[in-house]
């Protein structure tokens, strides 16, 4: 693990040199993270979480002066333990054409028809490895090798609101419209951010996540 500033209220925790399995490695950053935020540290005010770090904001007025230290002691001792209980959050999801901008791209790419695409979209358990990107937008770990394909060599200027899409190793859902490269192929009826909300996302990093295929109707009926 490596300590190194950002900023001056900052600190990057970097567990990279720890180990060279990703699943592994996302293991032991959700841990370092549960265990950060548990300690209830002066002058912590955020925790963030990315595949294979972890960043702590804090209050340079109110740290105590061992703070590093003590920061390190606590990610040292947490090692990969169980994580706190994770929630299992069901997505609905709509793979009709209109919502699927780029599943033709996908079949290309992978050899796989549309509806095998879907079907196996919507049988992986993820894990949400981090909120980032925009307000909001889950990356999600455990696609299949199957669906791997590269971002859109253009990125789109606006991706509507609820995408669900693809992009090398990952899955994401776009909160809101937002430009973005990954492949679309599919749209939730859900919101994922609600800024007057507390938390105002709907995902955490840790949580569980399934798609759920449903049809249009369904789409407009469970539309936020």
């Amino acid at each position: 693990m490596k300590i190194s500033p950002l900023g001056d209220s900052a600190l990057t925790l970097d567990f990279a040199d720890e180990s060279s399995d990703q699943a592994r490695l996302l293991a032991r950053t959700l841990s370092a993270a549960e265990r950060l935020e548990g300690a209830n540290l002066p002058g912590v005010m955020d925790v963030t979480c990315a595949y294979e770090s972890v960043a702590v904001f804090f209050d340079p007025a109110r740290i105590e002066q061992d703070f590093e230290d003590k920061i390190g002691a606590l990610v040292s001792s947490a090692g990969i333990r169980a994580l706190r209980k994770a929630r299992k959050i069901e997505i609905p999801v709509c793979y009709d054409d209109e919502f699927a901008l780029d599943l033709a791209r996908v079949a290309g790419q992978t050899f796989l028809t549309g509806d095998a695409i879907i079907a196996l979209h919507s049988s992986i358990e993820y894990t949400v490895a981090c909120i980032g990107f925009v307000p909001g937008f889950p990356f999600l770990a455990g696609l299949s090798d199957k669906l791997r394909v590269q971002r859109l060599e253009s990125p789109r200027t606006k991706v509507p609101a609820g995408s669900v899409a693809i992009a090398n190793a990952q899955a994401g859902i776009y909160p809101f419209e937002s430009p973005g490269g990954w492949n679309v192929i599919g749209c939730t009826p859900l919101r994922l951010f609600r800024a007057t909300e507390n938390p105002p996302t709907l995902l955490r990093p840790g949580d569980r996540v399934r798609f759920r295929r449903i049809t249009r109707a369904q789409f407009d009926a469970e539309q936020e």
